[in-house]
């Protein structure tokens, strides 16, 4: 089987919401929470996400900026099997409200209620640089460049 390429990769990210957002928790423990895409995966390596700033994700990030992310796609009704995708990468934090308005969707409302304008919001980039996949019938991994280091 043929390789899949980033833009085939792309469009199987699109129909999945939720990943595991898997970061360093210290002691050598790693830690995982189900984290929103938010619809935003034109994906070109990098993946983002709205937290809040005094989280426990943002304090490891802040810590060690290497994360993972895990996404899972169910099989199809007419029996194709579903896809899983592990992004290997690296986080920064963003604190600028221009970025945030371009990743901003109508969704993250209820969890941010003042939009953009919400104390304390922040976004998470995450710019993988190797992505990992299976899908029953093909697996294979895409490497990216080198990440700047996060901020």
């Amino acid at each position: 089987m043929s390789a899949m390429t980033m833009e085939e990769l792309s469009k199987k990210l699109g129909k999945i919401d939720f990943c595991m957002f898997n970061t360093h928790g210290g002691s050598g423990c790693i830690s995982s929470r189900p984290m929103s895409n938010n619809g935003d995966v034109e994906y070109d390596g990098d993946s983002w996400f709205f937290s809040y700033e005094n989280t426990k994700k943002v304090s490891e990030v802040s810590q060690d900026a290497r994360v993972a992310l895990t996404f899972t796609a169910p099989p199809s009704i007419l029996g194709k099997p579903g896809i899983f995708i592990a992004v290997d990468g690296e986080a920064s934090l963003i604190r600028d409200k221009t970025q945030f308005e371009q990743h901003w969707v109508s969704d993250l409302d209820r969890w941010f209620p003042q939009g953009v304008d919400t104390p304390g919001i922040l976004l998470i980039k995450v710019t993988a640089r190797m992505i990992e996949y299976w899908d029953g019938e093909d697996n294979g991994r895409i490497e990216l460049p080198s990440v700047k280091p996060a901020v």
